[in-house]
């Protein structure tokens, strides 16, 4: 018997005092981590935010087995917010459409959901109005035709069925109650109602594909009015990336369970947890440039300096810099690029590499050598 076969299945319990330690400790890391990056600068700000979409979009389609360029996604996020950014590329239909999903459910996180709101989300998923090679109903609930809504695995004939969705003629009411309820105001924790929302959704299943990652933006959605702020400085898809096996286990234990979601909003809070802690190390080289930065600006440098510096912080650049090299990016002589190389390394800004002579070569400092 599954959970929404029960009687007032929606009517979901939990134990507040297995709950409370955890919720408290979610709390406050957040509000740790968003002090943290709210004392750095717009840019830097932005930056971060950035990184956090781009591995939160990628990685939710990871989930369902999408990969995506994540360099097209970010340079699709970084056009959407008009961030500019270096080595921006064209980004597919598909791309295209996921990330405007998940913006519109991160930096309008004040609006309400709404059916038309999700059906647009829809739309963006599938722009094509298919789903691989078969076409599918975009932008509507499913229909009596998909009837059994099924997740199995394994091969023909020996197929082991996960979990089944409300029948079709069930979703208009169901979805009517989620959204009136995800809108209502009461005194949930948004954390706590981040969680319930994705299971409640993912249970419903009310689209014929995009289900999960959905799901994962609603709770996102709720996240940010948790936090908020559109500015994502965490992933809680990256972690259920690396969960993936734990996270289905998780979904369909409580599908075959009773609305008391203890178990699995004790597991949403450990997951969201371990986001959280994982993202000051993702964001460590947006740290590291803030701190650095405060050490170089004691003592301006030259417009040059700041040129290159800023082009070694970059993900992308390749190797150490060189006399050559510095002044073909600086656009100015060998001689003025060895000088400004050589007050860098006095300020113990540039450290100079083992190698000499004609292979001299220089790098930043790591967090542990700044000076």
């Amino acid at each position: 018997m599954w959970i929404h076969e029960k009687k007032n299945w929606t009517n979901f319990i939990w134990g507040v005092e297995a709950l409370t330690s955890k919720l408290a400790d979610i709390r406050h890391r957040q509000g740790r981590l968003l002090g943290r990056m709210e004392g750095l600068g717009f840019e830097l700000k932005r930056e971060a935010s950035l990184s956090t979409l781009t591995n939160d979009i990628v990685k939710s389609s990871a989930i369902e087995g999408e990969n995506l360029n994540p360099e097209e996604v970010r340079s699709s996020i970084a056009r959407k917010l008009g961030i500019n950014i270096a080595g921006l590329i064209p980004s597919s239909r598909d791309v295209e459409g996921i990330v405007e999903m998940m913006l519109d459910a991160t930096q309008q996180f004040v609006k309400p959901l709404t059916k038309k709101r999700m059906f647009n989300w829809h739309a963006a998923l599938f722009p094509t109005g298919r789903s691989g090679m078969y076409r599918i109903k975009v932008a509507s609930w499913r229909t009596k035709d998909t009837d059994p809504m099924q997740v199995v695995s394994g091969p023909i004939g020996k197929e082991k069925v996960h979990f089944e969705a409300p029948s079709a003629d069930r979703l208009k009411k169901e979805m009517r109650e989620f959204l009136a309820w995800f809108d209502n105001g009461d005194e949930t924790d948004p954390v706590i109602k981040a969680g319930i929302a994705h299971l409640w959704f993912a249970t419903i299943h009310p689209f014929e594909d995009g289900n999960g990652r959905i799901a994962r933006a609603i709770g996102d959605m709720a996240l940010a009015r948790a936090d908020g702020t559109q500015n994502r400085f965490y992933s809680l898809s990256s972690q259920i990336e690396a969960e993936r096996k734990q996270y289905y286990d998780e979904l369909e234990k409580q599908q075959r369970a009773t609305p008391d979601i203890t178990d699995w909003l004790s597991w949403f809070l450990d997951c969201l947890g371990r986001a959280i802690s994982n993202a000051e190390i993702t964001l460590g080289n947006v740290l590291f440039k803030a701190q650095l930065w405060d050490i170089i600006n004691q003592k301006p440098v030259n417009d040059r300096q700041r040129l290159i510096i800023n082009r070694m912080l970059e993900d992308n650049f390749q190797g150490f810099m060189n006399t050559s090299k510095y002044a073909k990016l600086a656009k100015c002589s060998n001689d003025t690029a060895l000088r400004d190389i050589q007050e860098l390394k006095e300020r113990g800004i540039f450290l100079q590499n083992s190698s000499g002579g004609r292979s001299t070569s220089y790098r930043l400092p790591n967090l542990n050598e700044l000076p």
